[in-house]
């Protein structure tokens, strides 16, 4: 605020200085037309020959002289010295229009004196025109202007520092609200909200989207706290298990069944070492680094690589009529069709079949992408009710028939599918089966464009 005022100090200061300047020179040269005026109308009678004497002036502050080559009077006005010219002869020009400031006492007026001078008379003959005027009246001006301008001046500052101050005020009102209310949720104070100023302007909003953020942010730690306590939750089991048996094995001593003991701890290891792998993973995808080894795929070749990881189990491939390629990490696709085909394996009553075709373009998807590709798994199970097909997209989420300790995972397998597919820029979604009975998961994925498929094909090894 201080900085402002100091700064409209500066400013009215200057403006004026540039006032006062501007006043003496307009006034000062309307002095000089007047005079020049006079001088032009006085050497018009000097060229005919007809110079009155005295010389007829109008006006009290105007003394005219008309001098001779030699420096001699010739003509004066009735108030004029008729011996001495108002302009020393070595200042004089004969040849060119001159306005000099010559001492008051010289010319017998009120100073200070403006004396312009005006070539007149023949060449056998020159003649100078000197025309004086005071300048009493343009000092006095700028005078009474300049005492206006001290007087007002500190009054018009104090005036506008009071105005800058209650509007500053004014404007900062919601800002320093805005600020305690920040400093209450730092302090865990306040409610998670900052006051939103009724004044439909910039602070508005600015403070309905703090608000917005403040509400992901604290979405985001809701979201980080359900997962941390589900994380414990779920590693707490395994190790719970791994703990009740060998303290149970300490106590039997001999009659432990060490081999199966040993099995029983291999398999809590392993769901334990899924369990972080995922959680590692999940992790890794909610940073979202860029990824590595983006190319071509080819679908076609994908599915025939997953379906063969399940030779015991009927995984039946429905291979598309020519190559499918789409744009994605090809280790990131490989895990989502498994994940996926693990799912419907666990579930199904008969056969899984993995089927890609092309699809329709989806333009709402994202920018600069036309074509997609559509992959389904599809299974003849139980299915999942139509209510939890997007809850199950949740981490740690398992529905009831998916709680064993055998069949049934941690709940982040469909949450790792759903981060990998918006990696690849597509989209999931979970359906009914064609028959009515069982589950169909739909992927949309980029197509690749024609030209870059065959440069940067990745086989399915």
């Amino acid at each position: 605020m201080a900085i402002g005022v100091f700064g409209l100090t500066i400013g009215l200061a200057l403006g004026g200085v540039v006032l006062l300047g501007a006043l003496r020179f307009v006034l000062q040269r309307n002095v000089d037309t007047e005079a020049f005026r006079t001088a032009d109308a006085v050497a018009l009678l000097a060229a005919e020959d007809v110079l009155p004497d005295p010389l007829p002036v109008a006006g009290g502050q105007v003394r005219v002289q008309v001098v001779d080559g030699q420096g001699r009077i010739r003509a004066a006005s009735i108030d004029a010295d008729r011996l001495v010219p108002m302009v020393r002869p070595e200042r004089l020009h004969r040849d060119r229009r001159q306005q000099l400031d010559v001492p008051a006492e010289r010319v017998g007026l009120a100073g200070p004196v403006r004396v312009v001078t005006v070539p007149a008379g023949t060449a056998d003959d020159p003649l100078t025109v000197l025309v004086a005027r005071s300048m009493a009246d343009v000092r006095q001006s700028t005078h009474v202007v300049r005492v206006i301008l001290l007087v007002a001046f500190p009054l018009l500052v104090a005036v506008l520092a009071g105005v800058a101050w209650r509007v500053v005020g004014a404007t900062l009102r919601p800002v320093e609200a805005l600020r305690r209310g920040a400093e209450e949720i730092t302090g865990r104070a306040g409610t998670g909200r900052l006051p939103v100023p009724a004044s439909a302007d910039e602070i508005h909003r600015l403070a309905v989207t703090l608000n917005g953020m403040l509400d992901r942010l604290e979405s985001g730690r809701a979201r980080q706290r359900a997962f941390v306590s589900d994380a414990a939750h779920e590693l707490r089991s395994p190790l719970t298990n791994i703990r009740t048996e060998l303290e149970v094995a300490q106590r039997l001593a001999d009659r432990t069944d060490w081999t199966a003991v040993t099995a029983n701890l291999l398999a809590d290891t392993d769901r334990l070492s899924r369990l972080v792998d995922d959680l590692l993973l999940l992790a890794r995808l909610d940073e979202a680094p860029p990824a590595r080894g983006t190319g071509a795929v080819e679908l076609g070749g994908l599915l025939t690589e997953v379906a063969a990881r399940y030779p015991a189990s009927p995984v039946r491939v429905a291979m598309p009529p020519g190559p499918l390629w789409t744009i994605g990490n090809a280790d990131e696709l490989r895990r989502v069709l498994a994940n996926l085909v693990d799912n419907a394996v666990r579930h199904a009553a008969g056969e899984v079949v993995l089927a890609a075709e092309a699809s329709a373009a989806r333009p709402t998807v994202g920018p600069g992408v036309g074509a997609y590709h559509l992959v389904t798994v599809t299974d003849d199970g139980p299915g999942i009710p139509a209510a939890d097909r997007e809850r199950v997209f949740d981490r740690f989420t398992r529905l009831d028939d998916g709680r064993a300790r055998d069949d049934g995972g941690a709940g982040l397998g469909l949450a790792i599918v759903r981060e990998l597919v918006r990696r690849a820029g597509g989209s999931i979604t979970l359906t009914d089966a064609p028959e009515q009975h069982g589950l169909r998961v739909c992927l949309l994925l980029p197509a690749a464009p024609a030209e870059a498929s065959p440069g940067h094909m990745v086989d399915a090894p």
